[in-house]
């Protein structure tokens, strides 16, 4: 499934001159500004105000605005009871009025939800309200790393395929010294700060700031995106996408990402390595073995990237899965392709073990798709399947949906587990369960979309 990543009820059409932060709505509030009203309405469109989603936070401080006819109570996680809004001095319009809040939400680097009561009623809200904790911000101090101008690549393993690729290089690279490396999968939503165009979810300031604390290594990140076909007409990749398309309804675009991250081969690891990264090292010296090397994506991009490690472990040991999906999305869409995403769990049980370490993220109200699958179910089974034959995993479950605030507001907890106890000077590691984990009981799932009857 194809993501944007965006984090917060800011709309990408509106100018960034309109909008203010957190803070500066917080602050016009607090002071009773006569122009916050003005400001309200040029930070959100009037769409999510009146679908009572809006909201723009900056680590734990939100700010929530709404348009409603009754003065509403907003609900932040599991609270027993709402907090009143107050309203907004001149924000009245059509018999409805603007009203705000300004709330401080702990804990920070974890998702949370919200919700109004208007009339004593549910309404609006989100599931995803990611709070970020301050090293997914960018810090005094700390040296900025270089993200290169994007990099066109042909394929020669999906014959004539386009895709694009950035190189992330940090600040403490040095040539003479080989460096770890981590792969990011639709690496576009993930490798842009918000003021060139990107998203807010502070990916590159993670990483600047965890390589100065030294809690990961000095590392390139190749931020790849998913390719293209349709310029290679004829060829036996465009000839098998295309049917994909055609049989699913998908776009030639979406059936692409889909065949390169679904597809439970070693083709998509042939291509990353063989043409991708093999570039990448002419470029920069990067280190060889599989103990420095990681790999991420979300949704296709999470299991893309289990599959990369699983396939070639001597390629990738550090895998993070953010709403996975180990469904049946390419299951013997291709003769020579006999497992599916859904058979993981048991491959898990029935194949060799491999050396690697798995972050997993998922929420419950995550996707279900009749023809493919559950992506929760999924994710739990991949948990259990992992925990029961000793692997080196963690799954951070919640009750987000199929987005990445979750993963990304754990970001660098995420990069500090994956990355936890490395050494430089060393080339392999035989990962063992945390003790921790290896304490806790299998995952049990409970029915809680259902009536009690």
């Amino acid at each position: 499934m194809l993501l944007t990543l965006v984090a917060g009820g800011l709309a990408k059409s509106q100018t960034a001159a309109k909008k203010r932060t957190a803070p500066e709505l917080i602050e016009l509030a607090r002071q009773k500004d006569g122009a916050l009203e003005a400001a309200i309405r040029g930070t959100f469109d009037e769409k999510t105000l009146k679908e009572g989603t809006a909201w723009v936070g900056y680590g734990p401080d939100f700010f929530f605005a709404i348009d409603a006819g009754a003065m509403p109570s907003l609900v932040i996680d599991d609270e027993a009871t709402g907090r009143a809004m107050e309203a907004v001095p001149g924000g009245q319009a059509g018999g409805s009025k603007l009203w705000y809040a300004a709330v401080r939400i702990d804990p920070v680097g974890k998702l949370h939800a919200f919700y109004y009561l208007v009339d004593g009623k549910a309404f609006g809200g989100k599931l995803d309200l990611p709070a970020y904790g301050p090293l997914s911000y960018a810090r005094p101090g700390v040296p900025q790393g270089k993200l290169s101008e994007k990099i066109a690549h042909v394929s020669k393993v999906y014959e004539g395929m386009k895709s694009n690729y950035w190189i992330y290089v940090p600040a403490e690279y040095d040539a003479k010294t080989p460096a770890a490396l981590m792969v990011f999968q639709d690496g576009e939503g993930y490798g842009k700060r918000p003021e060139d165009g990107g998203s807010d979810n502070g990916i590159l300031n993670v990483i600047d700031n965890l390589i100065a604390e030294k809690k990961i290594p000095v590392m390139i990140c190749v931020f790849i995106n998913p390719g293209d076909i349709t310029d290679a007409p004829g060829t036996e990749t465009y000839k098998g996408i295309k049917a994909h398309a055609d049989r699913v309804h998908r776009t030639l675009p979406d059936a692409t990402r889909s065949t390169l991250y679904d597809t439970v081969s070693d083709k998509y690891d042939k291509y990353l390595v063989g043409e991708i990264l093999a570039d990448v090292g002419a470029k920069y010296n990067l280190r060889k073995d599989a103990y420095s090397r990681g790999i991420t994506g979300l949704s296709s991009g999470g299991i893309c990237s289990f599959n990369a490690a699983w396939q070639e472990p001597e390629q990738f040991s550090r895998v993070i899965s953010w709403i996975g999906s180990f469904t049946a999305i390419q299951w013997r869409e291709r003769p020579d392709v006999v497992d599916g995403g859904q058979d993981y769990p048991e491959k898990i049980r029935r194949e060799p073990h491999r050396n690697i370490r798995v972050w997993l993220q998922d929420g419950s109200n995550d996707l279900e798709v009749p023809n493919w699958g559950s992506w929760p179910l999924a994710n739990l089974k991949m948990a259990n399947a992992l925990k029961g034959f000793g692997y080196d995993f963690h799954l951070s479950f919640g009750k987000g949906t199929h987005n990445p605030s979750h993963g990304a507001a754990e970001f660098p907890e995420e990069m500090v587990w994956l990355w936890r106890g490395y050494d430089a000077a060393k080339t392999e590691e035989t990962f063992v369960m945390d003790p921790a984990e290896k304490a806790l009981p299998y995952f049990r799932v409970a029915v809680v979309n259902r009536s009690a009857e």
